[in-house]
């Protein structure tokens, strides 16, 4: 479709994509009808209807969009993610009290056929966590995590886990059996550490100065 003579894709008004980490020619955008995964489940819980949101993914130089699962009012997508050729994202269903990862193999179905080899990976009971904040995906390998308001941080899946966290630590990554968080300080100039965590129990292994960071590869580096 041509638009003022420019290539147009009809997004139906998302229009903000990021770049899918590890997926080479791949963008996702999402609209948020009702805020982000965690206050769409604020809103539920007072009894308000959820407006379901869209995941859409663009693929260039051909500008051909996918819309793989279309969900329903009560049910809400979060980020994805990329891992071993496929697509992964989490989907809360607030009315079935579910929370389910999909898999996507993008194939060469058109536009149309926008269901084409998604699956469930996994389903797992609502009342697992506390509530959906920070709840989302991370390789390598796939993993589900939630990383919650009191420093609280969950593995959910393959893995279970339950342990705490510093009050300035946030998940990078996973590699492998390990967790890699960075951690800021400031005494009294910034810095950063790279936290090293053994999965499922949290022992902290190693603290390595300096920051992570993660190439377009996968492979990760310290930069001090």
């Amino acid at each position: 479709m041509k638009y003022f003579g420019y290539n147009c894709i009809e997004t139906g008004g998302i229009q903000f994509f990021a770049k899918l980490d590890g997926a080479e020619g791949w963008f996702w955008g999402m609209d948020y009808t009702a805020g982000d995964l965690y206050e769409a489940e604020e809103l539920w819980r007072e009894q308000h209807r959820i407006t379901r949101n869209r995941l859409i993914f663009l693929h260039f130089p051909e500008g051909r969009q996918y819309e793989p699962l279309k969900v329903v009012p009560g049910q809400y997508l979060g980020e994805p993610v990329f891992y071993q050729e496929k697509i992964f994202f989490p989907l809360v269903d607030f009315e079935q009290g579910t929370i389910n990862v999909f898999g996507w193999k993008p194939g060469t179905a058109s536009e149309k056929e926008t269901e084409d080899g998604f699956e469930r990976i996994v389903r797992l009971p609502l009342s697992s966590v506390k509530d959906c904040y920070n709840l989302r995906l991370t390789g390598s390998p796939l993993t589900l995590i939630r990383q919650g308001h009191e420093n609280d941080f969950q593995l959910l899946w393959p893995e279970t886990g339950d342990f705490t966290i510093a009050a300035a630590e946030s998940l990078d990554s996973r590699d492998g059996d390990k967790l890699l968080f960075s951690q800021w300080f400031e005494d009294p100039d910034y810095r950063e550490e790279t936290v090293v965590r053994h999965i499922p129990d949290g022992e902290i292994t190693a603290r390595l100065p300096g920051s992570l960071f993660t190439a377009p590869d996968g492979t990760h580096w310290i930069l001090k």
